[in-house]
């Protein structure tokens, strides 16, 4: 059997998967909702995407809608997903598709390539579900499939050139969007990292690596650097049922999101000077047992919170305000602040 798109196709049509995003057979696909997905995917899985993609579709249904929509909530609405310079990008990308392109996606991925925060990934990946166009589409199922596939021996990144390569030589001028999601939907379901269900594939007797019995030797990956660890503390200061605020600034890591009051996060954290920087130093912090520890994409942070009270009237210092316990959840703090908050709040809450 060769490794061709028919035999993939044909695999798909009996067993593509049922998403929230994805049109229904013979049904076009919808370019704001597969940019929607494509952007909350990346680096996150579909279980954990699946509750946010139907909150922005049913609060925002269209990227017009989304685009007048304020930074605040939408970075609200994306609390919890993580990588937040995506949600910056998303909105950023709305307008500009608002203002320049009157609320319409162009149709090419050279011209989706020239939008904000869409790379050759999400540019080919909208191209070819949405309007049909055969771009070669190659996220992480696709690379561990085609690595297996052709049992490609040269470790990532260095062997992501000669995937898009087998790929393209695959992706067929009809139904490209179908083949690219059955190529996802193989890796996600059949071709999985590990222990991959080798019997039930439509590629099984083309695969190199199965034939060599080394399926979960591909993709090579080089060996991991180690992640390296940084330090902080940070100041829950409640006044009754409130909790002192503020917001990041809107660049950088958690740019514009609500935060718990605190220092820098820094690698040579110097905990007796920590009270340099609180909000009020004069007040009596409670050093809290528990540390909050949090895996960030290129760092480990470790923080450790302080806890105060002050008297109900007591005025919150510049730039920061009280907020209620009760409101956390709308306000859409992210994970890390949500693990702060907890901590400090203790059984307050």
């Amino acid at each position: 059997m060769n490794a061709d798109s028919t035999t993939l196709l044909a695999w798909y049509d009996r067993h593509r998967r049922t998403l929230p995003w994805r049109a229904l057979p013979g049904m076009h696909s919808d370019p704001y909702r597969v940019w929607l997905s494509e952007v909350m995917l990346q680096q996150t899985t579909v279980k954990a995407v699946i509750p946010y993609f139907h909150a922005f579709t049913t609060r925002w249904p269209s990227v017009a809608d989304l685009a007048g929509a304020s930074d605040a909530d939408v970075m609200a609405a994306w609390a919890g997903l993580g990588y937040y310079s995506r949600a910056r990008k998303l909105i950023e990308c709305a307008r500009v598709i608002a203002a320049e392109h009157g609320g319409h996606f162009p149709q090419t991925e050279s011209a989706l390539l020239k939008l904000p925060g869409i790379g050759p990934y999400t540019a080919a990946a909208i191209a070819a579900i949405a309007f049909g166009e055969p771009a070669v589409v190659v996220d992480g199922n696709i690379e561990r499939v085609t690595t297996r596939l052709f049992a490609i021996d040269t470790p990532l990144p260095a062997a992501k050139p000669i995937i898009k390569a087998r790929v393209g030589d695959m992706t067929p001028l009809t139904r490209p969007g179908d083949f690219a999601q059955g190529m996802m939907d193989l890796g996600a379901t059949i071709c999985t990292p590990r222990k991959p269900a080798c019997g039930l594939c439509p590629f099984r007797e083309a695969c190199k690596a199965h034939h060599l019995g080394s399926e979960e030797s591909y993709p090579v990956k080089p060996p991991k650097p180690q992640r390296p660890r940084r330090f902080g503390a940070a100041f829950v200061m409640t006044r009754g049922q409130d909790i002192l605020l503020g917001r990041r600034p809107p660049k950088g890591l958690l740019g514009g999101m609500v935060e718990v009051p605190g220092t820098e996060w820094v690698s040579d954290f110097d905990e007796s000077l920590a009270f340099r920087d609180s909000p009020i130093a004069q007040l009596n912090w409670r050093r809290m047992p528990t540390r909050v520890e949090h895996i960030f994409t290129h760092f480990a942070l470790e923080v450790t919170v302080y806890s105060a009270e002050v008297p109900p009237g007591t005025l919150a210092p510049k730039g920061l305000r009280f907020e209620p316990f009760a409101d956390l959840d709308r306000l859409g703090l992210p994970s890390v602040m949500r693990k702060i908050a907890e901590v400090g709040l203790g059984s307050n809450r």
